[in-house]
Order: C-alpha cells, then structure tokens, then sequence
C-alpha cells in the first residue's frame, strides 16, 4: 500500500511538472509566432503594426520566464520523482526559456531597426526564416505534448524538428550572402542589426533542436 502511494505521488509529481511545461511551450512558441508577424508587417512597412506585436512578444517573455520558475518549484517538491526525470525536465524548461530568449533579442534588434531601408529580397527572406521558425516551434510543442500519451509519436516529432531546423539553417546562410549583394544598398549599422536578427532566428531555431533531443530521451523514460 506505502509503495502504491508513492508511485501515485511520483506519477502526479511527473504530470504536474509536464502539464507546466506544455504550458510553457505554448507561451515560448506565442513569442515566435509574435515574431513571425512583427517581421511580415516590417517587410511590409507597416511600423506600428510591427511594434505592436512586437510588445506582444515581449509580454509573452515574461510569461515564459514565471512559468520556468513555477516548474522549478513543483519539481523541488518532495523527493518523489526520479532525479534523472527531474533533471531531464529542468533542462527542457530551462531551454524552452532560451529559446523565448532569442525571439526577444531578434525583436529588439527588429525594433533598433526603426525605418531603415532594408532591401525586399532581404525581408522576404527573413520572412521566411521567421515562418520555417514557426513550423519548428509547432512541431516541438506537438512533440511535448505527445510525451506521455505516445511516447513514439513525440519522438517522431522530435526528428521532424531535426529536419525542418536544417531547412532553415539553410535559409541563413543565404539570408548572409544576401548582404553581399545589397552591401552597397544598406547603412552599415542596419545590416550590423539586421545580421543579429537573423542570427537570433537561427540559434531560436537551434534551442529548438537542442530541446527535441529532450523530447527523445523523456519519452523513453514513459
């Protein structure tokens, strides 16, 4: 009976410290959606639609940040669940995190842009960057939340993750010879931002993967 109990506590313990993480996934992925449409309506030269949603994704980051600290909490609780386990799912959360992060800095480096003139193959381009980032995102958190109602299906996820984040490792380094073609066209400090943007965008897409390898080893723990 004392046996059956503790396996209750370790099993409510694992669910409440998943269901905090399929809450942050959600949050972290609201900021690359955010980030997505800040850049569309950028590329548009729509300034102030861009910034709205560009506070959006900033009060999305704030989320992400108290939801880590809540995981971290509910899984200090007792010494239930299995340190392994436990430790797997800090670094999920933890990376989850990062990757709100990164979408944060690729605003603010959106945001430091202000009205420079960036040429149109460039933005387009970013474009769709932020939109293969998007899919990435998605996917992860489809993965996450597959953990442990099908653990085969969440690692299916998990490699799907792998291979649209090469798609868009793809997609930078072209987004980078692009700045040879137009060098001429943009003001230096603007591409000096504008080559952080992108590069935020590619090591988002990088959290993503690296948090997938996550997905992999939790599901064979289910």
């Amino acid at each position: 009976m004392e046996r059956r109990s503790y396996n209750w506590f370790e099993k409510r313990r694992k669910t409440k410290g998943l269901e905090l993480a399929h809450e942050q996934i959600t949050k972290a992925f609201d900021t690359v959606t955010w980030l997505h449409k800040a850049i569309k309506s950028f590329a548009e030269r729509d300034l102030k639609e861009s910034k709205k949603h560009i506070e959006n994704l900033y009060k999305a980051e704030e989320e992400v940040d108290k939801l880590r600290t809540e995981v971290f909490m509910e899984l200090s609780k007792g010494a239930a669940l299995v340190a392994d386990y436990r430790e797997d799912l800090l670094h999920l959360v933890k990376r989850l995190d990062t990757l709100a992060d990164h979408t944060k800095d690729a605003a603010r480096c959106l945001e430091m842009l202000g009205e420079a003139e960036i040429p149109q193959e460039i933005c387009e381009k970013t474009v769709f960057m932020a939109s293969k980032l998007v899919e990435t995102a998605q996917t992860l958190r489809s993965g996450i939340e597959k953990i442990s109602s099908s653990p085969a299906e969440a690692i299916e996820k998990a490699k799907r993750v792998e291979e649209i984040e090469h798609v868009l490792d793809e997609e930078y380094l072209k987004s980078k010879s692009l700045f040879v073609k137009y060098g001429a066209e943009i003001n230096c400090g603007a591409m000096v931002i504008f080559d952080d943007l992108i590069e935020f965008i590619e090591h988002a897409a990088d959290m993503c993967a690296d948090t997938a390898d996550y997905i992999l080893v939790l599901s064979s723990r289910e």
